[in-house]
């Protein structure tokens, strides 16, 4: 990027040195922002791929969860098998149960996998990073952030939904709630000015009195190459705002009386466009979870002289989105105009803000905290899962676009417009609007709908003139035009379609109107007031309800007691007795000719047996491990309908036998000279049962000294033998096939 010199009212002084200058530096940015993004892309494509969730499942196979939404699938001895990628977010937990994976990312979303990697379901869990899940009782429990915790049934998908959906319907009157709010949108082109209080308590001070929600958007903000230049630069490393765009906040903030009636919820700023909310505290405890965003549209897509910038906030459980845009100039500029409302509203992806993102991200790793959903991410998704790759904007409640989208008048002569403005002939100017021509015909805004104009164009006028006189004096005359606009959409697929939770938010325009004496910009402000209707779900009601079906329904408990159906099987023996180096084949039998079964082998603890044999010094473990002594291979897996399993169970030594005092073997002074047992605990569950059967197998090491002895004496070929033999055992899934349906695991 071309130096910019610090001072430069020192190079205005110096006229075309300063305008090349200016104009090589607006021209550069778009280079300098991608190289910038370049370099930054490259660093996180390590990073990106991080590990940040591991998981064994039941087949004894491991998941791991990256930081850029891949999942992959490995085998017990490390071997990569096969990777996924079902949602562009970070994978922040993982968590395995019967035949059953499910992934929790940072987008909020929940997917349930099968042990193929098949995705079977998905579903917003929360709106924040799903950091934990785990399996208690009968239902999945996640974690978020924000320290929310939801449960889920575990026999969902399935018959249980189909059963409580229709019943929790018939009941939707008690716990549906409806509210009435209204919401105040301000846009004003401000021309690169400060205004006074008195003309900002005209634009919306004057208004607000039974408003819950201000939404105001600027454009022109501050303008110049040098400044749109740096902006540019500072977006790729994720700064924001200007002191000239805490300005306006803070003066629209006082027009507001901010403090006492409104509190400013949050705002972004993109170079020249800046957009702010406030929400009047009475209605604070029910909006929240504010992520904003911005698409640039000016040169090289990079500069932000054009573009849009954007709010989402949740208001009573619904997502509302505001994007405040200025779209490219010029009477002939149509189509191009077109092309940056249709990349805003693909492109504009929401997020946390950079300084809210460091408060909402405790817990989250580095590698999750700057994670973007970009729109490759969004386009790979749709690919993947179409239900998964809608746009923010489409996902939303509702929609609310305003700012200067500088579509003007055509087929008509300044002159003509003028006389017909003096004569509040609205109604024959509105025919000759460049947006509502281009909306008629689907080429923007699609879906959306805008008031009626009852207000003169609000562009182009001289800066001080009051009246409809004011409009442009100077040498282009340009032609008066309805710039500046706010169209919206709400649930509603027809306008006779009234407020439920089917169609959650219904709007209606109350107050649209361009307020013509303020004079401190050749744009004039523009308000809109809209009265909204909104239905919720009252969530305690709802979940009393849920649980009365859930536990009243004969169909469900049906169901439930399936669930938690174990296969008859068949272990060989209880009682296993090795000696040094022994191997014993352990063979687990599934009974059943239908259902799979699941197996896991954990050690419950592990004691001593003196000369007596009576026990002592009982040392008992937790589930995760055996003793250093105890081999057992594969300790879980699945065993198919009729078939068998075969577990080997191996003594391995536990110190060098090369090693020796006086003579005599270290082994010898180790604990393997005592006599040990412990109890394996083989839990069997079928593939999606909430309930297990427990079987116990008592393995006793009974120590042989001259065993030992004789191989002391090898041990060189003894360990090399004793290692290649573990190295080739193979999980089985039966007896006659058993490299297929099973993987090698060793569990720590």
């Amino acid at each position: 990027m071309p130096r910019l010199h610090p001072n430069l009212k020192k190079e205005k002084s110096q006229g075309s040195s300063f305008l090349q200058r200016s104009r090589n530096a607006i021209m550069g940015a778009p280079e300098a922002v991608r190289r910038v993004a370049s370099k930054g892309a490259g660093a996180f494509a390590e990073d990106s791929k991080k590990t940040e969730a591991l998981v064994l499942a039941a087949d004894g196979m491991i998941w791991s969860g990256c930081s850029n939404g891949l999942l992959v699938h490995w085998d017990g001895n490390g071997n990569r098998l096969q990777d996924f990628h079902h949602h562009p977010c970070a994978v922040l937990s993982l968590c395995a149960h019967g035949s059953r994976i499910w992934v929790g990312y940072i987008s909020g979303m929940v997917q349930m996998l099968d042990l193929e990697g098949n995705l079977l379901v998905g579903w917003v869990a929360h709106n924040g990073p799903v950091v934990k899940i785990v399996v208690g009782d009968n239902y999945l429990f996640s974690l978020a952030t924000h320290g929310g915790i939801r449960g889920w049934s575990l026999a969902s998908p399935g018959p249980i939904d189909n059963i409580i959906r229709p019943e929790l319907a018939e009941k939707e009157h008690l716990y549906t709630r409806k509210e009435d709010f209204r919401i105040l949108v301000g846009t004003w082109n401000v021309g690169q000015g400060r205004v006074s209080q008195e003309a900002l308590a005209a634009w919306l001070g004057s208004t607000v009195s039974d408003v819950e929600i201000v939404v105001v958007g600027l454009q022109e903000v501050e303008m110049g190459a040098g400044f749109l230049a740096m902006s540019a630069a500072k977006e790729s490393v994720g700064l924001e705002g200007s002191a000239m765009g805490q300005w306006w906040q803070d003066a629209i903030g006082k027009a507001l009386d901010e403090g006492s009636t409104f509190e400013r919820v949050g705002s972004r700023q993109l170079a020249a466009l800046l957009i702010a909310i406030w929400v009047r505290k009475s209605l604070r405890n029910h909006v929240g979870d504010l992520d904003v965003g911005a698409v640039a549209c000016g040169l090289g897509r990079a500069i932000g002289n054009k573009g849009g910038v954007g709010l989402r906030l949740r208001v009573f459980d619904r997502i509302m989105c505001f994007v405040n845009c200025h779209l490219a100039a010029h009477l002939e500029a149509i189509t191009r105009r077109n092309a940056d409302f249709d990349h805003i509203y693909r492109t504009m992806s929401f997020t946390r803000s950079s300084n809210l993102l460091n408060n909402a991200s405790v817990g989250v790793s580095s590698a999750a905290q700057v994670l973007r959903v970009t729109p490759s991410h969004l386009q790979k998704a749709a690919a993947i899962n179409p239900d998964e790759g809608k746009l923010d904007l489409a996902e939303a409640d509702m929609v609310i676009f305003f700012g200067d989208f500088n579509y003007r008048l055509f087929g008509i002569s300044y002159d003509e417009a003028r006389d017909f403005v003096s004569q509040r002939s609205f109604d024959w100017l509105r025919e000759r609007d460049q947006l509502r021509a281009e909306m008629k015909t689907g080429k923007v805004f699609q879906g959306m709908r805008e008031a009626i104009i009852k207000f003169p164009p609000t562009y182009k006028f001289d800066r001080g003139k009051p009246g409809l006189g004011g409009y442009d004096s100077g040498e282009k005359k340009r032609i008066p035009a309805w710039c500046d606009r706010v169209l919206y959409r709400d649930s509603r697929t027809s306008p006779t379609v009234e407020c439920s939770l089917g169609c959650p938010v219904v709007a209606s325009i109350i107050q649209y109107e361009g307020c013509m004496e303020v004079t401190e910009s050749d744009h004039k402000p523009v308000r809109c007031k809209f009265n909204i209707e909104l239905a919720h779900n009252d969530r305690s009601v709802r979940r009393q309800e849920f649980g009365k079906v859930f536990q009243n329904n004969d169909r469900i408990r049906s169901v439930l007691d399936e669930l938690r159906y174990v296969p008859e099987t068949n272990v060989s023996t209880s009682q296993i007795v090795l000696q040094n180096n022994d191997t014993f084949s352990l063979q687990i039998s599934n009974k059943s000719r239908e259902d799979r079964v699941l197996f896991q082998i954990t050690c419950s603890g592990q004691s001593t047996t003196k000369e007596d044999r009576q026990a002592s010094e009982y040392h008992p473990r937790d589930s995760l491990g055996f003793p250093r002594w105890l081999e057992v291979t594969p300790a879980a897996g699945i065993i198919k309908p009729d078939q068998a399993v075969e577990i080997l169970v191996q003594h391995e030594d536990s110190q060098s036998l090369e090693d020796s005092v006086d003579g005599t073997p270290l082994s010898q002074w180790s604990e393997d000279t005592i006599n040990k047992e412990v109890t394996l605990m083989i839990f069997i569950k079928a593939s999606q049962s909430t309930e297990a059967r427990t079987h116990r197998v008592h393995v006793r090491h009974s120590f042989s000294a001259d065993a030992l002895r004789v191989n002391s004496k090898n041990s060189g070929r003894s360990n090399e033998g004793s290692s290649h033999h573990r190295s080739t055992l193979k999980h089985s899934g039966s007896t006659s096939n058993k490299k297929k349906d099973h993987q090698n695991i060793r569990v720590p």
